[in-house]
């Protein structure tokens, strides 16, 4: 998602339409190691500052109590990458997932990269990830109807490409009732008032029907979006 302290040029147009209006976005970076938190904010804010949302504060600098308040008042919410067992463990021992969930039902806009995308589907059923920290359940933020498969590879790199696309068929296999949406590096998928596309970047929806590859402008009709799904 990034280039250098900025967004990559490929997802800018999308970032700024995403978070047009927002002035204060909370940054989860739980998924990041304690030691490398500082640097990823001061990253991200920069990277923020870019698009036009002019105060992005980490969670990290808080107790739970006062990041539990902030997630509350905060008019946007982005989620970094990194390690995700360890980002969803922490969003459940600190009470956040459900605070956050909530406020994306509400319509607070949402965001995530890499891990951050991984914990705003159903479950983490096909990350990428060692299982670096136990959690509770592989159920997330539930807030996109799919299975996030990020760092997915191109056809062009065909070992590590036909891989993940074994893995994936696989793991459909013992789960056919999840949909698995797999996103290349930069690449994007976005719910929005209803309607989920694919703003740009090589995108696959593995569903019943078998692998699909989308291309962006495409509408993505085939998930059913609960109604509790994010607007």
């Amino acid at each position: 998602m990034m280039n250098g302290a900025r967004f990559a040029d490929s997802t800018m147009p999308t970032m700024r339409e995403h978070f047009a209006g927002c002035k204060r976005v909370a940054l989860v970076l739980h998924a990041s190691h304690p030691s490398e938190r500082d640097g990823m904010e001061k990253r991200m804010q920069v990277a923020f500052a870019d698009i036009g949302v002019s105060e992005a504060i980490s969670l990290h600098q808080m107790s739970d109590a006062e990041a539990a308040v902030f997630l509350t008042k905060a008019d946007a919410i982005w989620v970094g990458g990194g390690e995700t067992f360890v980002l969803l463990a922490e969003l459940y021992r600190t009470g956040q997932l459900a605070i956050i969930r909530e406020r994306v039902l509400a319509g607070v806009p949402f965001g995530g990269s890499s891990a951050g995308a991984n914990v705003a589907g159903l479950v983490i059923g096909t990350t990428n990830d060692f299982p670096t920290a136990e959690v509770p359940t592989r159920e997330a933020l539930a807030i996109f109807p799919a299975v996030i498969n990020p760092h997915h590879p191109l056809p062009v790199t065909k070992s590590e490409y036909d891989g993940r696309v074994g893995k994936i068929l696989t793991y459909r296999k013992f789960n056919p009732g999840e949909s698995v949406i797999g996103l290349a590096n930069a690449a994007m998928i976005r719910l929005h008032a209803g309607k989920i596309t694919v703003p740009n970047g090589a995108v696959w929806l593995y569903a019943a029907n078998g692998q699909q590859a989308l291309k962006p402008g495409d509408d993505v009709t085939e998930l059913v979006l609960d109604k509790s799904a994010a607007k």
